[in-house]
This record gives structure tokens, sequence and C-alpha cells, in this order.
């Protein structure tokens, strides 16, 4: 069991999240060995299935940066790992990381983390107003077309930064990656040569793709020390199930999301 509240100021902690994910695309990835190097990371369980605070990335990585990380699929209560004080609160536990602030981003450098973001789709690219509020909660955060969803290599080049970010950092100081993962979100034809549209198999094309660029990054953790690692989806995405397309709506397969935590420790492995 993971005890946030412990490991707050003696762990990195990485939050990575892979943007429109399906539990079910990311499951059966996983069972088929399409995803090796998550699998090796994963608990022994694999994905878990949970549901997303948001149907679609803004409002789904502002709950995340309040606290509310995606909530088991069985009937709570859950408490939750991170928390930022306020009145009230039914979710918090003696396990929870109790962070002062108005995001755990600005709660976690309060107490002694460097804050580094990886953006992946546009509401992370600072190219707009609003595709800086996210970004700017961060005391670092990078992105250019290479980490986009046009870009066929992106998890390889935001890996690649993360990677340099994470080498430059004194290592007595304590560091919050967060990577948002864009190969995932449409388009993902291109991953899978001659599809002409979007579907379960494209994006599970996108996710092995994604899974071949990832060992460095752990890598890099590992050279570090302990770290705790979440990754999920943010929301899933429909391929025409009932008739629904994308996201932004109340389809199960937005709303049912696959997650997984775990402690990664010095010499590489996990617990």
């Amino acid at each position: 069991m993971i005890r946030a509240a412990a490991l707050v100021g003696t762990h990195d902690i990485l939050l990575m999240t892979l943007d429109s994910l399906r539990h079910d695309v990311a499951a059966a990835a996983l069972a088929a060995g399409r995803t090796p190097h998550l699998a090796r990371l994963l608990p022994a369980a694999g994905w878990e299935r949970r549901h997303t605070p948001g149907s679609f990335t803004f409002a789904a990585h502002q709950a995340f940066f309040a606290g509310f990380l995606p909530t088991p699929a069985a009937p709570g209560p859950h408490h939750r790992h991170f928390a930022l004080r306020f009145e009230g609160s039914r979710t918090t536990g003696p396990d929870t990381a109790l962070l002062d602030g108005p995001d755990i981003v600005a709660g976690l450098a309060a107490r002694g983390y460097h804050t580094v973001c990886i953006g992946g789709v546009g509401f992370f690219n600072g190219r707009t107003p609003l595709g800086r509020v996210l970004p700017g909660l961060f005391s670092e955060s990078h992105w250019r077309p290479a980490f986009g969803v046009q870009a066929r290599d992106s998890t390889a080049a935001q890996v690649a930064c993360a990677v340099e970010r994470v080498a430059a950092l004194d290592p007595a100081r304590r560091l919050f990656l967060f990577i948002n993962v864009s190969a995932t979100h449409h388009p993902t034809r291109h991953y899978l040569p001659g599809a002409t549209r979007e579907g379960p198999e494209t994006q599970a094309a996108a996710l092995a793709h994604a899974d071949a660029a990832l060992p460095p990054l752990f890598a890099a953790l590992a050279r570090r020390g302990p770290a705790l690692c979440i990754l999920c989806a943010d929301h899933g995405t429909a391929f025409g199930e009932d008739g629904h397309h994308g996201h932004r709506l109340g389809h199960a397969t937005v709303w049912d999301v696959p997650y997984a935590e775990f402690i990664l420790d010095a010499a590489g492995d996990d617990a």
C-alpha cells in the first residue's frame, strides 16, 4: 500500500498522463504483450480501471492538480494520495499528503520540490493564454511541435527532454515531474499502416509505440533514487460506440481510464 504522506520529501514524484487512452485498449495491449516495458513496471494486476474526474484534457488535469486523481471504480470511500487543505473534505486520511496552496504543484514546491512540466496536447503548448494555464503552474515547462499530436515520435522527444531536465537537477533536490503523453490522443492512424480511421486498434498501436520510448525515462529516475510513479489516462475516447465519437461526453469509454501506481527504487526495480 502506498502511503503518500510518508513519501513526500523523500521520493521524487512522476505523474504521467497518457492522453485519451481507454482502459479497455490499455488492458488489451498489456495482455497481448504489446507494451513490454510498461508490463515490467506495472503491478502484477496490470492496469486498474478507474473513473476520471473530467471528460476532456483541461477539466481532468485541473482536477488532478487539485488532488483529485482518477477514482477507483469500486464503491468507496477512497482516500486520496494528495489533497489541499480545505474544510469538509471526506476523502483525506492519515496516509494523504496534505499540501498548502491552490494546487498540488504549488503545494509540492512549498515542500521543496522542483516542478517540471513536459507538455503534449494543445492545452500544454503555451501558444495561447489558455495553453499557458496548466504549464504556468510549474517552475519550468517545456513544449515544442515535436511533442505534439502530429509528431509520430512525440513520446521519444518528450522522454529525451525529461531525461535532460532530470539530469540537470541537483540530486539533493526532490522532483515533481509531470508528462502529458500525446501519442495516444487522436490522430493515431499514423501508427498503424493502412489505417483510414481512428479506432481501438490505432490507439493500441500508438500506445505500443509510446511504450518503446519509455525506458530511458525510468532509468533516469532510478539513477536519482526512489520515486512514486503514477500513470493514468486523463480520459478515454469513443470510437463510435452507441453513436458517440471523441470525448467531452458522458460515455463509459470516456469515463473509464487505466491507472497504475508503483514505487521505483534506486536500482530501477518496482514494488
